[in-house]
């Protein structure tokens, strides 16, 4: 995935000096990229990308390394064409969204996400990756001739207005994924039936926590906010949505050598620039060590203020329960009224959820040795409930979420703010 504002403004500006009445007639700033790549197909054309027989095609697969701001963190990769007669070298990038776009926010948050195909001079695209120092692998793709030229009509076909836009998915259908499955259409499935039997080493969440593990405060809501898809077995196709879990599994993939034999389908790699960045870890951090250490520390420290400082104790109980009651709202907006698919089921909504907004004016209440009120008794002694069943479905059979850090940070509070309240006691109005 890739911010491609920059960009889009000189494609948009060459669009309207190409054909004003056309552009004029777009509607969207999509549509009016599409008019823009399209008027990129004459240089193209006269440089022999476009007008050239397959066997003058060489087709490689680029691939980032992960950048420093969080919408690169995942990586990026792109088909290269390139005309071995003229030398004109162009990649292709899906995965292209702006900022700028009309509702990109709220149809981001809504899980509705419209993102693009573009068009690049290589050494131009290849430039900006390098200058902010990320790594730049290109792999050498053993295609005919008859799949390079299939590939590259595919390609300009997506470029086409009608075609350019799609459905964007950060786990099924974004930049790698789009990659993957044109180069698999072009090599008759060759790519799929290599990796599908294979199993993945990592599942979704493991993946992401990885990746947006040198940005604790964005990594840890993305797992609080997962439900059981992203911990589904996953295959090697399917693990095949990093760019870089893609790059390093095409090594595996053999196809068809026009001698009755097979040989590799990548033929050769370069790494036309090194990571100057601090790489991700290989493999995600156990949170739940750090979570479970946080979550007893806070109910050690509820429980000495309660007993020492009633209105710091007040204080801190009801900043968690803001803290859980909005995070429960933010779950159960996520799962009933966005596409997010990943974030459905989740069942953390059984640790942190809108009822916590009920008890803070009790907490208040009570903190000097009064009595808590029936119907705060009641939420206490269901949200105890709650962790039990949380508890409980770890034991079930099939794919369970792995939810375990947040267990171990929300069983010793909500247990230490039950004992704060009395909730064990019966108690009357």
């Amino acid at each position: 995935m890739r911010h491609g504002a920059a960009h889009r403004e000189a494609f948009m500006l060459r669009a309207a000096a190409a054909n004003p009445e056309g552009y004029r007639s777009m509607r969207t700033f999509g549509a009016a990229v599409c008019l823009a790549l399209l008027g990129l197909a004459a240089p193209l054309a006269r440089a022999g990308i476009v007008a050239a027989p397959g066997s003058a095609l060489a087709v490689s697969l680029v691939t980032y390394g992960p950048g420093n701001v969080y919408w690169e963190r995942f990586g990026h990769d792109a088909i290269q064409i390139r005309d071995r007669v003229s030398g004109e070298s162009v990649d292709f990038n899906y995965g292209v969204f702006d900022f700028d776009e009309r509702g990109f926010f709220w149809n981001f948050a809504r899980g509705v996400m419209h993102y693009m195909i573009d068009a690049e001079p290589s050494a131009a695209d290849e430039s900006n990756y390098i200058d902010d120092g990320r790594s730049v692998t290109i792999q050498r793709l053993a295609l005919t001739p008859a799949q390079a030229a299939s590939l590259r009509d595919y390609l300009l076909w997506n470029l086409q207005p009608q075609n350019v836009v799609y459905d964007y998915n950060y786990l099924t259908n974004n930049c790698a994924t789009r990659v993957r499955d044109a180069l698999d259409r072009a090599l008759g499935g060759a790519i799929r039936a290599a990796l599908v039997p294979r199993r993945a080493t990592l599942t979704y969440r493991q993946e992401i926590v990885r990746l947006m593990s040198p940005q604790p405060w964005l990594m840890l809501p993305m797992d609080l906010g997962m439900g059981p898809m992203a911990d589904e077995p996953l295959d090697a196709w399917q693990e095949s949505f990093l760019p870089g879990v893609l790059a390093r599994d095409l090594r595996f993939v053999k196809v068809p050598n026009g001698h009755g034999g097979f040989q590799p389908l990548v033929s050769g790699e370069r790494h036309l620039a090194p990571n100057r960045l601090t790489p991700p870890p290989a493999r995600p951090p156990n949170l739940a060590w750090p979570l479970g250490i946080a979550g007893f520390a806070l109910a050690g420290a509820i429980a000495l203020a309660r007993r020492r400082a009633v209105n710091l104790y007040a204080s801190i109980v009801t900043a968690y329960l803001v803290v859980a009651g909005f995070a429960g709202l933010v779950l159960i907006a996520l799962w009933a009224f966005t596409l997010h698919r990943v974030a459905w089921h989740n069942a953390n909504l059984l640790l942190f959820n809108p009822l916590a907004f009920l008890l803070p004016a009790t907490v208040w209440r009570t903190r000097r040795n009064g009595s808590a009120r029936r119907l705060a008794t009641v939420i206490v002694r269901a949200e105890l409930a709650a962790l039990a069943i949380a508890l409980a479905l770890h034991a079930l059979p099939g794919v369970v979420q792995q939810n375990q850090p947040w267990l171990w940070f929300a069983i010793p509070v909500w247990i230490t703010v039950a004992w704060a309240l009395g909730a064990g006691r019966s108690t009357r109005r």
